[in-house]
């Protein structure tokens, strides 16, 4: 972006689910919306268990619904507490809480074209191998720029000392 398409930027919106991707996300549209002085939107998308379905099909799924909206107001505030503290991030935060499927919820929040949408890139795998659709299905489907951020360092050094315990490897302490 050139200096004068900053200043046209009003949101950096961007998704947060409480996982090391969206965390490293949302540092990053922390640190976004300070440069461009926009304010940060904060998005945590949630479903009902077993989908739209299932929440139709259980009978009094109106409290259940009320709680699950609940926890998922909670969560946010968790995460950003667990981001930012009892520190201002220092920009305006709307954190949002959005019914839906997280791609298409994201799409929809981030719907002007001044908006910047940050996602987090997901890693991919064996155990994994959609973990990157909601970046995909933004990168795609939203009518403002994109910033997909890739996972931290740090979760490939954690994935390692997982899977070196997981499989009952040695730890080589040479380098250490």
């Amino acid at each position: 972006m050139s200096g004068n398409d900053a200043s046209a930027v009003t949101r950096v919106v961007v998704g947060v689910s409480g996982s090391l991707n969206s965390v490293t996300a949302l540092r990053r549209a922390t640190a976004l919306a300070r440069r461009l002085g926009a304010e940060l939107w904060p998005v945590l998308a949630w479903e009902p268990p077993g989908g739209d379905p299932a929440a139709r099909r259980a009978g009094g799924a109106g409290p259940l619904l009320e709680e699950w909206q609940r926890l998922a107001r909670q969560r946010l505030v968790s995460v950003l507490y667990e981001i930012f503290g009892t520190e201002r991030p220092g920009v305006p935060v709307h954190a949002v809480v959005v019914r839906g499927a997280p791609g298409p919820a994201l799409v929809a929040t981030a719907d002007r074209e001044t908006d910047v949408l940050v996602v987090g890139t997901g890693r991919r795998g064996l155990r994994r191998p959609f973990a990157a659709q909601v970046s995909r299905h933004c990168v795609s489907h939203a009518h403002c720029p994109v910033l997909a951020v890739p996972p931290s360092p740090l979760e490939s050094e954690l994935l390692s000392v997982h899977r070196r315990n997981t499989w009952h490897l040695r730890l080589d302490t040479r380098g250490l």
